[in-house]
């Protein structure tokens, strides 16, 4: 599923007013560029938006998962997320992977970091720590190549990375195992690793190797 959207002021469930491009609606083609999809903004472009997150990927299964722990139907593109797909679980999906969908090419470049826009927009506080101690997050992609995508386009991986290094993997260090050496040694390995996560996890790892 493709959706798109255009940041406007929205209402909490506790009745308070935040402005967010969360609230997306599906779309059938819009056109892809490295700065993201044509008709897609961002209202916070401190922590959202920029090339290497270009793109928002949510796995569809984990929707099912989310309702059945919170009793709840949840909309489409719930998690703000630009492309809605099955069979790119964060198990699997390793950053510098590339994929072809529609006329354009994309590269994972991260893990997504849920913010609590998302516990905003549902109306469920415990949300956001939950994607962060499951790891269910999605990703964020750069563009390596422009062109139409359509609502239909199918998703065909095209490389992946030589250093396997997955998304789920990538968030249990980031969030879980913060002092793990060897583990933020391993993600920084990573070419196509974003520039922001670069440069969080180098001082990360300078801090401990130097304690």
């Amino acid at each position: 599923m493709l959706s798109i959207g255009m940041p406007r002021t929205l209402q909490s469930a506790n009745g308070g007013e935040f402005s967010s491009a969360i609230c997306k609606q599906s779309a059938e083609e819009t056109f892809l560029s490295v700065d993201g999809f044509q008709g897609d903004g961002i209202a916070d472009t401190k922590h959202h938006g920029g090339p290497d997150r270009a793109v928002c990927i949510y796995p569809g299964e984990h929707y099912a998962f989310w309702e059945k722990e919170f009793s709840c139907t949840l909309p489409t593109s719930t998690f703000g997320e630009n492309l809605t797909v099955n069979g790119m679980l964060e198990t699997d999906i390793c950053i510098g992977d590339m994929f072809a969908v529609g006329d354009a090419v994309i590269q994972v470049a991260q893990g997504r970091v849920p913010c609590s826009t998302i516990s905003k927009r549902t109306g469920l506080p415990s949300l956001m720590k939950g994607m962060v101690n499951t790891g269910f997050t999605g990703f964020l992609c750069r563009v390596v190549k422009e062109g139409v995508v359509r609502s239909d386009s199918p998703i065909t991986l095209l490389q992946q990375d030589p250093k396997q290094v997955s998304i789920l993997y990538a968030n249990e260090v980031y969030f879980q195992r913060p002092k793990d050496l060897k583990g933020l040694k391993r993600i920084l390995e990573v070419e196509a690793l974003a520039e922001e996560w670069r440069d969080m996890l180098t001082k990360r790892l300078d801090k401990l190797e130097n304690i």
